[in-house]
């Protein structure tokens, strides 16, 4: 059993310590670059822009499922992928049973991509 009493105020000094850093450097750095930044203000300036482009409209627009669609299926399929890092790190330790295994993975991995071009997911009209 561990007693409260044997821990000192003085074992979370570290703590402590990289904490007050920490909060010292971003008050520091957030200071400095206010201070030496440029102060310049007008109207282009303060005017909102993304990547060059003037801002049009309302930013609550409806953006069309078939969007959130492929970015879901493009992270679903980008993860799956990732899986076969490892498999190709340790191919020669997995041996046989790996590779028949893998190819299962495959050919799951494969009947849902073709599910997903069955139905049509991809078809932008």
């Amino acid at each position: 059993m561990v007693l409260l009493d044997a821990y000192l105020p003085s074992d979370y000094l570290p703590v402590v310590v990289q904490l007050g850093l920490a909060l010292a450097f971003v008050v520091v750095t957030m200071l400095v670059t206010h201070s030496i930044g440029p102060k310049i203000k007008g109207k282009v300036k303060d005017e909102q822009w993304e990547c060059g482009i003037e801002s049009v409209g309302d930013a609550r627009a409806p953006i069309s499922v078939k969007y959130f669609l492929v970015a879901i299926l493009f992270v679903l399929f980008d993860v799956e992928i990732i899986f076969m890092y490892p498999w190709a790190v340790n191919f020669k330790e997995l041996g046989w049973v790996g590779f028949i295994e893998m190819i299962i993975f495959m050919g799951i991995l494969l009947g849902g991509f073709y599910y997903i071009i069955r139905k049509g997911v991809l078809n932008w009209d």
